[in-house]
């Protein structure tokens, strides 16, 4: 049974059911049934056309709970008989479906969900246990997402800007149970790429890769955390680093720059750095000045406080975080570092262990912690 078929089947057998009259939580819930159908009986008995026999099986779904359901009795004017077996339309709506599920009156958790569900393959259990939540939760989450988007037009433009926002956050989640959604995040986004030529989908992609390929190293096998500087380059996936570069430089020669393919740029020059001595900081804080031109964003400017201590000096680093709020998360993660780095030990191993207590999870919380004892030994010695 090859299930990696049946999830790419998934988008365009659901948007040609949408595009035969079936509002879109029916026509989702009608394909899940026929996905389940299709595990049970294609090992023993596999289709000669795979997309076909699941627009069928999915439609004929679709008909008996329309028709067994009396208070929707008028969809029946929705939908003739039964159309005659034969190939499945060429007519690919995958891209239509991506901005349906990233609709923007959802929830990036719902759409995230939903995305999953509708374009992914997954199954409301697999995408509970990605995200450790009960199968009756997800199962809500994702009801209330479908309700919320049944009256929105398929054929309404979408934006691709939160489509790749909600790519990214599934992207962010990595890896927890039985379902690797950062690998999952690749293959939509890749999806996405061969749907629409579109700079900010090559540039989202190449992120992805640059970052998946450093993957194998951010972790110790205790499971504590490896800062980039620590992590053992020769383990780097070259080929993904290579792949992601070759995408990069495609769509920045487009000259239509985005803050996926501004963070991408960063990204390859940390990949292509031999050690961590030889980062081109200089030409990172550049790419993070663009990055803040595109985005305003506070959390860039912090990463570029950082890049700019290792550039000008801990002090120029200093100087750009204290523009910046105290309240963003890693500020005094940051701060600890940058006063290490000017060899202020004592204030570092202060924000080192305040930062421990702030962290959002026990590896981050650990990894401050240790650095803080790390200091204190120092100063002890």
């Amino acid at each position: 049974m090859d299930e990696a078929l049946l999830r790419s089947l998934t988008p365009s057998v659901l948007g040609i059911l949408v595009r035969r009259g079936a509002d879109f939580a029916a026509a989702e819930d009608a394909v899940q049934d026929a996905l389940i159908e299709a595990l049970r009986v294609w090992p023993a008995n596999p289709p000669r056309d795979p997309k076909g026999w699941l627009v069928t099986a999915a439609w004929r779904k679709f008909l008996d709970t329309t028709r067994a359901d009396a208070a929707r009795r008028r969809r029946e004017e929705l939908v003739d008989e039964e159309p005659a077996p034969g190939p499945a339309p060429a007519a690919d709506d995958t891209l239509q479906l991506y901005f349906l599920c990233a609709h923007p009156s959802l929830t990036p958790s719902s759409a995230v969900a939903l995305t999953l569900r509708a374009v992914g393959g997954l199954t409301t259990r697999q995408i509970a246990h990605a995200y450790l939540v009960p199968e009756a939760t997800m199962a809500q989450r994702i009801s209330r997402a479908k309700r919320t988007i049944s009256g929105v037009r398929f054929d309404q433009p979408g934006d691709v800007a939160t489509v790749l926002r909600v790519l990214y956050l599934v992207f962010n989640e990595g890896y927890s149970g039985n379902v690797d959604l950062a690998a999952e995040a690749i293959r939509l986004t890749r999806q996405l790429a061969a749907a629409i030529d579109h700079p900010e989908v090559a540039g989202l992609l190449a992120l992805m890769l640059l970052h998946h390929a450093r993957r194998a190293t951010r972790t110790a096998p205790d499971g504590s955390l490896v800062p980039l500087a620590e992590q053992d380059r020769s383990r780097w996936d070259t080929t993904s680093i290579a792949e992601g570069v070759d995408i990069l430089q495609a769509a920045l020669a487009r000259d239509r720059l985005g803050e996926f393919q501004a963070q991408a740029a960063i990204a390859a020059l940390h990949a292509d750095a031999p050690t961590a001595e030889e980062t081109d900081w200089v030409q990172i804080v550049e790419w993070y000045d663009e990055l803040t031109r595109l985005t305003d964003s506070p959390v860039v400017r912090l990463n570029r406080a950082v890049a700019l201590g290792e550039a000008d000096g801990p002090r120029a680093g200093l100087a750009a975080l204290a523009a910046l709020d105290d309240a963003l998360p890693r500020h005094t993660a940051v701060a600890a570092y940058l006063h290490e780095r000017d060899g202020n030990l004592a204030t570092a191993a202060r924000l080192y262990a305040e930062a421990a207590r702030k962290a959002p999870n026990l590896a981050e919380r650990n990894h401050l912690t240790r650095q803080a004892a790390r200091l204190n030994a120092r100063r002890g010695r």
